[in-house]
């Protein structure tokens, strides 16, 4: 069982990085260069994603059920960030300022261009309105602790409050809840509109991956032996703590794979954005994310299965 739980899990994850490999070869090619990247980056975040999070109510059918299971994935995802943020703090007090990055990229994974897709592709909207709720905790944490983390000790601790509400995740989630709430039925022609775009976010998201990678410095991360702890702890540690956790406290069925999904992702792209904000080395920050992304792909269908 657990073996065709990997494989089919492993078949979802191996799609979505051949797609990613595109996006590396066309970034090699020049054809989907870093100007490009940057736009469509823009349009995931501001425009696809958030649309596909509004789906995901829109097509969930509300009941007291469905929202207790909303709130015990917030609770989940939120518990996850925090294990992770306890996970990383033995570790890296050696590293420098380099500490700051590798601790923020073993507490925050890719929610939005890598465990949206993968619950997506696995679990369809259900999977997605889960994972929403990570997006929620992720929001929250990463623009107070992970601003807070970045900036501390340093007399620049730039925190907006604004940026908790102001941003797509969250907005999307505000939009979508009295959606659920009230059970609106939209037009055919609009719902049509709405599956359209968010059908472009998986593949969208694989490819902007792709471009990232080819321009992180391959040959150097391998070298790098922070990294490598980095790795283990995202990737495997934290997954099987969160996993544990989850069991104990009888969380299954989709909640447990969309929350393992969000526990087991590479770190987030957040972690060179912030690092480029807030005066870090955007270079050591773009070998984590990508050493993590290239190595999740093994890492992930286990865990993924693990949770069958």
């Amino acid at each position: 069982m657990f073996f065709n739980n990997m494989m089919t899990a492993a078949q979802q994850v191996v799609i979505l990085y051949l797609i990613v490999a595109v996006g590396f070869i066309a970034d090699r090619l020049h054809i989907f260069g870093q100007d490009t990247a940057k736009r469509s980056n823009d349009l995931l975040f501001y425009v696809i994603t958030p649309v596909v999070m509004v789906q995901s109510f829109i097509n969930m059918e509300f009941s007291m059920q469905t929202a207790k299971s909303f709130v015990i994935a917030f609770v989940c995802m939120f518990g996850t960030l925090t294990v992770g943020i306890l996970l990383a703090l033995p570790f890296f007090n050696k590293a420098g300022k380099d500490g700051a990055i590798y601790k923020y990229a073993v507490t925050y994974g890719n929610m939005g261009y890598m465990a949206l897709p993968l619950c997506q592709a696995m679990l369809g909207s259900e999977g997605v309105f889960y994972c929403s709720a990570g997006v929620v905790a992720f929001n929250i944490l990463s623009f107070t602790h992970g601003i807070w983390h970045m900036t501390k000790g340093e007399g620049k601790n730039k925190f907006n409050p604004k940026l908790l509400i102001l941003n797509p995740g969250v907005i999307s989630v505000l939009i979508g809840l009295p959606l659920f709430i009230f059970d609106v039925q939209l037009p055919d022609m609009l719902n049509s509109a709405i599956t359209h775009i968010s059908n472009l976010n998986t593949p969208l998201a694989m490819l902007f991956l792709g471009t990232y990678i080819a321009n992180t410095d391959i040959k150097s991360m391998f070298k790098e032996k922070n990294i490598y702890l980095v790795m283990v702890l995202k990737l495997v540690v934290l997954p099987l703590i969160m996993l544990c956790i989850f069991r104990l406290c009888g969380v299954g069925g989709a909640i447990l794979t969309a929350c393992l999904i969000s526990a087991s992702v590479p770190s987030a792209n957040n972690t060179v954005m912030f690092s480029a904000k807030y005066g870090k080395d955007t270079g050591v920050a773009s070998k984590v994310v990508a050493f993590c992304s290239v190595v999740s792909v093994l890492t992930m269908p286990i865990m993924i299965a693990l949770s069958k």
